[in-house]
């Protein structure tokens, strides 16, 4: 039986029952990237040796019979904006090239109370920023359904190694969608919490006001078991919630009686991808004959929203981008004085996608332009949020597709960057509004590639998600499907 096609629950059982080591499932896992990794190139850093004695030591409690946690003895992958403590974490950036941190990030002090096994550190767009992975300063990461294809970003690291079974479960990043666009292209599941369900402490900042930890995992099930892990406040971050976290597992009951599911007119725009809307058009029919009323919504300032967060996410980037000057952070590049040389740092060591956007909020930021800019944006950022809460006075859930398209060739829209930019229609109003929203598989194209179902809920309500997308995931099999691996299909 290969056990990195499985998810996490099914193999923690396995474990429990003792029918694998959690040796042999690491080796397993490792096998299975020793084979595929060369065509996807999910990660940046592979630490095997210590996810092999981490197993040893997962094993020893079980020979003992001791009750193990969760996550205990099952291999994931961490995305290379997190800090692990001696792990090198560098943002798939040149300027934090040879960067260990001295710290854990909270997320990864939670994640290591519990025992898993962790594989290394996956790649991403530089700091964050984009959505096809092709801005990592590396290497392109490639999707497993279609090696031409990108896996979507800028999680895409991780949301490709978990759908290749290079990893069961990983952790990303979202601040515009980097968890649910490249969970939506890869055909697994992505949860991005409400903003301040996990602490940020140790995330490396991109925008502050709109980033958020979240699991990229196989199914549903082990998305609430990992959320469970990450989630709660932490006196690290300032903006993390005090809310008492639930048992986010609760939530996988398959009962959608009597939900109203809210479809935003907005959200179905031109330009969408037919098979795209069909397949979503098709799951909202699949909620309606298991008990789920539909109505009809509308979101009015939706079509603000991307430019909106194309100058509030820039301008908080190009603030937290200044500490990566060749003295505080990072690596430096020599000059004749102070400024040649950060001059130079910073020309050398930063991708084009980073410089765009250092620039673009820092004119947005500058003095003459700050109120007819960025305090512009910061009103309309509130107008998104009081549409939602409008919403959300008449229906449980949102629903619409994650992405306008399925996963488009690698280098076909790099040089078009406002197109990029466009790909981000449906994710980028929840981050702008602090909700939660979870993307998972409901169909494929012509092609054979993956399409994404969003479903986003109230602030801090992510168990009516959870268990509006159990629900659904049960009727279906796409979660059992791994990708083939190859050319098309």
């Amino acid at each position: 039986m290969r056990y990195f096609d499985q998810p996490a629950h099914v193999l923690h059982d396995m474990l429990k029952q003792k029918e694998i080591s959690a040796v042999e499932l690491t080796q397993d896992v490792l096998k299975r990237i020793d084979e595929v990794e060369g065509s996807v190139g999910a990660y940046l850093t592979l630490t095997k040796e210590a996810a092999l004695e981490q197993a040893g030591k997962v094993d020893e409690k079980l020979a003992k019979g001791e009750e193990i946690p969760f996550l205990a003895g099952i291999p994931g992958a961490i995305k290379d904006n997190i800090c692990t403590k001696g792990i090198k974490t560098t943002c798939a950036s040149k300027i934090l090239e040879h960067f260990i941190p001295p710290y854990d990030a909270t997320v990864m002090t939670k994640l290591k109370a519990e025992s898993p096994v962790l594989l290394g550190k996956t790649n991403l767009d530089e700091f964050a920023m984009g959505g096809s992975t092709e801005n990592s300063a590396y290497h392109v990461t490639r999707n497993p359904w279609n090696t031409d294809d990108v896996p979507g970003g800028s999680s895409g690291g991780s949301a490709a190694a978990v759908a290749a079974g290079t990893a069961i479960w990983a952790l990303g990043s979202d601040t515009g969608g980097s968890i649910r666009q490249p969970a939506s292209f890869c055909g697994v599941v992505g949860l991005k919490p409400t903003y301040g369900r996990v602490s940020r402490y140790g995330l490396v900042a991109y925008a502050s006001s709109l980033d958020q930890i979240g699991p990229l995992t196989r199914d549903v099930a082990d998305a609430a078991h990992l959320l469970n892990v990450i989630s709660g406040h932490d006196d690290m971050d300032a903006t993390s919630s005090a809310t008492v976290v639930p048992d986010f597992t609760a939530s996988l009951r398959e009962d959608v009686k009597g939900l109203k599911i809210g479809l935003p007119k907005e959200y179905f725009t031109k330009g969408m991808d037919p098979e795209v809307e069909r397949a979503v058009r098709a799951a909202i029919e699949t909620y309606r004959s298991l008990g789920a009323e539909v109505i009809e919504i509308s979101l009015p300032h939706t079509e603000y929203a991307i430019s909106t967060y194309y100058l509030i996410a820039p301008a908080e980037a190009a603030t937290n981008l200044q500490r990566y000057d060749g003295v505080s952070y990072g690596e430096r590049v020599e000059g004749s004085d102070l400024v040649e040389m950060m001059t130079n740092t910073r020309t050398e060591k930063f991708g084009e996608e980073v410089k765009r956007r250092i620039m673009i909020g820092n004119y947005a930021l500058s003095a003459g332009y700050y109120d007819a800019y960025y305090l512009k944006a910061l009103k309309v950022r509130t107008l998104i949020q009081q549409d939602y809460t409008e919403a959300f006075s008449r229906v449980d859930v949102i629903m619409c597709p994650t992405a306008p398209t399925t996963a488009y060739p690698i280098g076909s829209m790099i040089s078009d960057p406002l197109q990029m930019y466009l790909q981000d229609i449906c994710t980028v109003p929840l981050n702008l509004a602090g909700l939660p929203g979870i993307s998972i598989p409901c169909g494929r194209s012509s092609q054979g590639m993956p399409i994404g179902l969003q479903i986003i809920g109230k602030a801090l309500d992510e168990e009516t998600i959870l268990r509006a997308a159990y629900t659904y995931e049960q009727s279906q099999d796409y979660h059992k499907e791994m990708a083939p691996l190859g050319g098309k299909h």
